[in-house]
């Protein structure tokens, strides 16, 4: 269960309050794979980043009684001065993952860092970084885990390799989903929330909610 509560969200500019959200109420569906739609600039990441904690609304609040990932794709978390390493331990204990050797070493295995694993990830191109963010949260069970545009990550090998790891978390978790790929989404999802103009609609008709999106 994800619920918003009188959410609130703007960014500050020369023209005064730029509202994202305000005063948002919405309760996703507890079951299901459901796509997240909406143009650029609707605010999606920005909610995403809200829901896992990492960015925090002017107003309201989110209440979960699940463990929710950070937006795979997205490197939050990852500190640069810190070693790929440093980083997959400090993420597993703040986690709660009970063996860290053996999250490390999964990790590795499937970020494919090669030696960097132990380098600081400053020195990291953004594609690796993103690799990193990637391996120690799909190296995680959570409930639900939020995918922002995840299987563009790294070249066509490692995002293969990345879209079989999300599905078959999507077998055992649910998924809320970022993409403008609707392949994509008709892949892994199975109904939809449109967000446009600040307002939250659910569509138990993935294939509906494609046909509103495409016409706005």
């Amino acid at each position: 269960m994800i619920k918003l509560s009188n959410l609130t969200k703007y960014y500050p500019s020369k023209q005064g309050r730029q509202y994202i959200f305000k005063n948002l109420n919405f309760d996703f569906p507890s079951q299901g794979n459901i796509a997240l739609l909406g143009s650029n600039g609707a605010g999606k990441s920005t909610l995403f980043r809200i829901i896992a904690g990492s960015e925090y609304p002017e107003g309201g609040f989110v209440v979960s009684d699940n463990n929710i990932s950070w937006p795979i794709a997205l490197a939050t978390g990852i500190h640069p001065q810190m070693t790929g390493r440093e980083n997959t331990r400090f993420i597993g204990r703040v986690n709660g993952v009970a063996d860290l050797d053996a999250y490390e070493d999964k990790v590795k295995g499937f970020a494919e860092l090669g030696i960097k694993y132990d380098l600081p990830v400053k020195s990291y191109s953004s594609g690796m970084r993103s690799r990193l963010a990637f391996g120690c949260c799909v190296a995680i069970d959570f409930d639900i885990y939020l995918i922002d545009e995840a299987t563009s990550v790294g070249d066509q090998k490692f995002r293969k390799k990345a879209k079989n790891a999300l599905l078959e978390k999507s077998k055992v978790a649910s998924v809320i989903m970022v993409s403008h790929d609707m392949k994509e989404i008709r892949e892994f999802c199975d109904s939809a929330i449109i967000l446009h103009k600040g307002e939250m609609n659910f569509y138990p008709d993935l294939e509906e909610a494609i046909k509103v999106y495409s016409e706005f």
